[in-house]
């Protein structure tokens, strides 16, 4: 493998914070405020796909901007576990960014500027997270990314939105601080750097009872990942407008927590001291309640973006549980989930706030015969919620079909039990909503006969564009699965 020096990686985080000014400047005219914005995106994304052919062809891409104390640096490292994060995230703010018009102007929003200031400066952290080097830089990143989207979260500035912030701060900062700042001490006390390599900075660890204590303070300390106790900030969020949870649930927030997860396992404490200490099997309990657990409740909730929200926790977990599993089959699932289940539940989120935005619903048991009168969004509904449950044809089966055949690769039987009766759950909260959309009497219907009335352009076709991404991945996964492939046989070849 070659290392390639490029500044690169810093321009692809920065894009968006430079963008800030203009998008701040221009808030008097929303459409050059919206240009700005795209502008940034479409930089954002030729940057980061620039680095794809150096990657795919083995290689990594290095810069350093600071050399804070010996062994401690603000520095990036693209290789292809975080290229394959960036892509995604990149591509995905891009159609966020032409929802969020249709959904802020179809509603009338307040404070539009503000909105896509901070947006932007979430999207600059979640690359900044994607390309760090070591465990500082990325938690530099880290707790930037929750700042900037405290203000998201608290958009409507009510009782109810300001009481979720602080529950927001409360765990996202809480435990990043608490936990994961004085784990980051103590990796570096015990190693003199924080850079990430392989086969992990705490190889040579002094006892299984430091590497079990800091492997749970890191894990639970990345609160964005949502692993429960840790999740209550999620649902909390929901206050938020709705692009904002898509930002939260499938592009930036919670996937940051589990690639930080995923890094941090894979990197910090390595493969090989996991499996020679049995620690996988910790990580897959935690991940395993989450899931099931998760599922649980999502059955229980009316509100169609609570629904979603504890749907995200346990989809989330099934990139953990790869992670965990610590074999090829099970590690590409877990990283080609951080992709599959982005545009899946994308998706999910852009429909149920398409249907607010077109009837001011929020509630499945408000929406029998929602079909009839918003038949593309709800088509895409289903496509997005086939991509969660993992049927053919979208891109969710082949993550999920990777993730099954590790647990067969581990001879864990449980947790291939966990993962079919998660499906099945997921099926259960997810298709009685498309059904009763559809398939109801004229008299059960709450929607006039005959009437057709979609939410705005700008909000119908990214739904539209995420859906058909959904499908197009399961018949060309590519470029990642094999940017996941390349990630799993640097990690395990290290």
């Amino acid at each position: 493998m070659e290392t390639v020096v490029s500044i690169k990686p810093l321009l692809a985080s920065l894009v968006s914070l430079a963008a800030v000014v203009p998008i701040v400047l221009s808030g008097k005219r929303p459409n050059l405020r919206e240009a700005w914005t795209f502008g940034a995106g479409l930089v954002k994304l030729a940057l980061v796909a620039s680095m794809l052919p150096v990657v795919l062809a083995g290689n990594q891409i290095e810069y350093t901007l600071w050399q804070f104390l010996p062994g401690v640096a603000i520095a990036f490292r693209v290789d292809a576990m975080g290229l394959l994060f960036a892509l995604v995230s990149s591509t995905l703010w891009i159609a966020t960014s032409a929802y969020s018009i249709g959904y802020m102007r179809g509603l009338d929003e307040h404070s539009q500027t503000r909105y896509f200031a901070f947006f932007a400066v979430a999207l600059s952290s979640t690359i900044g997270v994607a390309f760090a080097a070591n465990l500082f830089t990325l938690y530099i990143f880290y707790e930037l990314l929750s700042l900037a989207t405290y203000p998201l979260v608290t958009h409507h500035q009510d009782e109810e939105a300001r009481r979720s912030g602080r529950k927001y701060l409360t765990f996202i900062l809480g435990t990043s601080i608490g936990l994961v700042l004085p784990a980051m001490l103590i990796v570096y006390s015990l190693t003199g750097t924080l850079d990430f390599n392989q086969p992990g900075l705490l190889a040579g660890a002094p006892s299984k009872a430091v590497v079990v204590v800091l492997l749970l303070m890191l894990v639970l300390g990345f609160a964005k990942a949502g692993i429960m106790p840790m999740h209550a900030w999620l649902p909390a969020a929901m206050v938020a407008p709705t692009p904002v949870s898509a930002l939260l649930h499938a592009v930036a927030v919670v996937k940051v927590g589990v690639f930080s997860i995923f890094r941090v396992l894979t990197g910090v404490f390595g493969v090989h001291l996991l499996r020679s200490l049995d620690l996988g099997n910790l990580v897959a309990v935690l991940a395993s309640v989450t899931i099931l657990t998760a599922s649980l409740i999502a059955l229980s909730q009316d509100g169609l973006k609570r629904r979603l929200a504890f749907s995200t926790i346990g989809q989330l977990s099934y990139i953990v549980l790869g992670a965990a599993l610590l074999t090829p089959k099970g590690m590409t699932g877990g990283l080609l989930h951080i992709a599959m289940h982005a545009f899946g539940k994308i998706t999910l989120f852009f429909c149920a706030g398409a249907i607010f935005v077109a009837t001011g619903r929020k509630n499945i048991s408000e929406m029998v015969g929602i079909g009839r009168r918003m038949p593309v969004t709800m088509t895409a509904f289903l496509i997005g919620a086939m991509s969660v449950i993992g049927i053919p044809p979208t891109g969710g089966f082949i993550s999920k079909w990777y993730l099954v055949l590790g647990t067969l690769e581990a001879h864990q039987i449980p947790l291939l039990v966990v993962l079919l009766s998660s499906s099945l759950l997921n099926a259960a909260y997810f298709m009685p909503v498309f059904y009763r959309a559809f398939f109801c009497t004229p008299e059960e219907s709450q929607f006039e006969a005959g009437v057709v009335a979609e939410a705005p352009i700008w909000c119908v076709v990214p739904l539209v564009f995420s859906a058909c991404c959904s499908v197009a991945l399961f018949f060309y996964p590519q470029p990642f699965l094999h940017l996941a492939e390349l990630a799993v046989q640097h990690i395990l070849g290290g």
